[in-house]
């Protein structure tokens, strides 16, 4: 009986389909396409957890037993032996630039920190002229002079290559932050004082015979800064204002290079040194709010004028 239905049905189905077809013709009916409506699933905040996950060493242990070789990764730091970190027992300048009397107290304790310092940087002398025959304390200041100037004139100009060449990876990044979308005008008009070396330092990084150079240099001058913003707007300095600036410079090179060369490396700022001067920022003056049917001419409406701003001498 079940083989005779099945029989029947499989007789009727081709039927059936031909009549359905024969009568759309006819009618002249087109069937509607289908369409595909994106519908977002509900927002899940728990997430269950897995069922039957296998961990690292699971699967570690999984994949040697087929035969196949897992690379061990290693999380390391990329470093730069090109240059130090930092600056290694950085010189401590005196408070108000030597001049206080050596027979008061303050004065005493300077002149015998100066002793220990310097002390330790014959010692490091000796080994700087070990690796670098030519330099010397007499010559070197003018060298690193220059060098100081050639940075700051690169830096003016946004020359990236030669800014590489005259400053190290890691005064870099220090010297061009914060200067995009800025134009920088500075100048090195002369020197007050001739630049001398008061300190002098040679660390070894990763091995004992990797041996730095680092030399800072006291130089009094006289410059000129200004620091426009991007709308050209004044933020900093004066271009026909001449300081005078009293700075404290380090100098470094890798002395196991034979190629190596002095570059700056960072600058000290002592903690009596005085505040710098705040900077003019470009900022937005909010307006009135308008209604959809108000104009702004016809509201008479009149800027606030901004606040004077205090500068610091």
């Amino acid at each position: 009986m079940a083989t005779s239905i099945c029989r029947t049905l499989k007789y009727f189905q081709p039927i059936t389909c031909q009549n359905i077809k024969y009568a759309v013709s006819l009618l002249d009916v087109r069937l509607p396409q289908p369409v595909f409506v994106p519908i977002r699933s509900k927002k899940r905040y728990f997430i269950p957890p897995a069922v039957n996950v296998k961990t690292q060493p699971e699967q570690e242990a999984k994949a040697r037993a087929a035969g196949v070789v897992v690379r061990q990764q290693y999380i390391e730091r990329p470093i730069n032996i090109s240059c130090t970190a930092g600056i290694f027992d950085p010189y401590v300048p005196p408070e108000g630039d030597a001049r206080l009397s050596t027979l008061s107290k303050e004065g005493l304790k300077q002149r015998t920190e100066q002793l220990r310092q310097s002390a330790a940087s014959q010692l490091s002398f000796r080994k700087i002229k070990d690796h670098d025959p030519d330099f010397s304390t007499k010559a070197f200041p003018e060298l690193a002079q220059q060098i100081f100037i050639d940075a700051h004139a690169a830096l003016t100009q946004f020359n990236k290559e030669k800014l590489h060449s005259l400053v190290t990876e890691r005064c870099y990044p220090e010297m061009v932050r914060g200067n995009r979308y800025k134009t920088l005008r500075w100048r090195f008009i002369e020197s007050l004082e001739p630049p001398r070396v008061v300190h002098a330092r040679c660390p070894d990084m990763i091995s004992k015979g990797n041996l730095y150079g680092q030399v800072t240099l006291r130089i009094h001058s006289r410059q000129t800064l200004a620091i426009y913003d991007r709308f050209g707007r004044l933020m900093l300095g004066d271009e026909d204002e001449p300081r005078d600036v009293l700075e404290y410079l380090v100098m470094e090179r890798h002395l196991v290079n034979p190629y190596g060369r002095w570059r700056l490396h960072g600058k000290i700022v002592p903690a009596w040194a005085p505040p710098k001067d705040p900077i003019i920022k470009t900022v937005m003056i909010p307006g009135p709010k308008l209604k959809p049917e108000d104009e702004f001419e016809n509201l008479n409406y009149q800027i606030p004028k901004p606040k004077a701003v205090q500068w610091y001498k």
